[in-house]
């Protein structure tokens, strides 16, 4: 069964389109700001998305927009694209001009397919929780691979130094990992930060049986009763200095400090 992990509104803010001519605001670029579109237009930084997805059999394009990354996508041997845009405009034109199949409308309301599938896109600042959220509790998705927030891709794959409640509640079933920094000037309107790859990739066997025990033990952690994870953690299980110093957390520890490999420890230990 498909675990919930995703939790909060981390929606981003985008800087406004740039106007070169000073004028109005078209419908357009109304638009634009609306869906937070930023599109890729440097090639460069397509081909680092594509080698971080290693893209193969089903593909979906969550906000597939201009189709910088739907034609690439499309033209690796083994591939099906199937790219979804809620901008009508660009959903007919893209359709238009490659002939792939571009589905109008709103990616988080889709249901998922059956089949084995991954998740590969340029996906809006502003949904990016909800699209996260989506991939998370999609049965038969392999991996996701997003362009995001630098910020956002940060603080999910630990790279910070820290741990988010996300990120180690869906650990035992994904693997979460930044792949690379895309500078703000590869999108077009520019927007106010730049961009990391964020690949969550769904692990072979999960490292934990009992999703719902993982979970209460995670979420009493997150509760920072008493100021570390010790605390927290001893306010409902027994034997919680043995399993911490097993798996290397010092007794002070405050819980976004402690690896997700240190959780499954800690958990494999209270629950023996």
């Amino acid at each position: 069964m498909a675990q919930n992990f995703a939790h909060g509104n981390y929606s981003h803010t985008q800087k406004k389109a740039r106007n070169s001519g000073g004028g109005p605001r078209t419908p357009r670029d109304r638009a634009r700001r609306t869906l937070s579109q930023n599109f890729l237009v440097d090639s460069h930084a397509v081909d680092l998305v594509i080698k971080a997805a290693r893209p193969h059999g089903l593909i979906l394009e969550p906000g597939a927009g201009e189709g910088a990354l739907t034609a690439v996508l499309a033209a690796v041997e083994g591939v099906e694209v199937v790219g979804y845009e809620i901008d009508p405009l660009l959903a007919a034109k893209l359709r238009a001009r490659t002939g792939l199949k571009i589905v109008k409308g709103d990616f988080t309301l889709v249901k998922p397919p059956r089949e084995p599938f991954a998740v590969v896109g340029n996906i809006p600042y502003s949904i990016t929780s909800k699209i996260v959220e989506w991939c998370l509790h999609a049965p038969s998705m392999t991996s996701a691979t997003l362009l995001t927030q630098l910020e956002y891709a940060r603080k999910r794959s630990g790279d910070f130094g820290r741990w988010s409640l996300v990120t180690v509640e869906s650990w035992p079933w994904f693997h979460w990992e930044l792949l690379g920094r895309i500078g703000r000037e590869s999108f077009r309107p520019v927007p106010a930060v730049d961009s990391g790859i964020l690949r969550i990739e769904r692990r072979p066997e999960p490292l934990v049986e009992d999703g719902r025990a993982w979970r209460e033990l995670v979420e009493l952690g997150f509760t920072g009763v008493g100021g570390s994870l010790r605390a927290s953690l001893k306010t409902r299980y027994q034997g919680v200095d043995g399993a911490l110093a097993r798996a290397g957390v010092a007794r002070d520890t405050v819980v976004g400090y402690v690896h997700p490999d240190q959780w499954v420890t800690v958990y494999r230990e209270l629950h023996r």
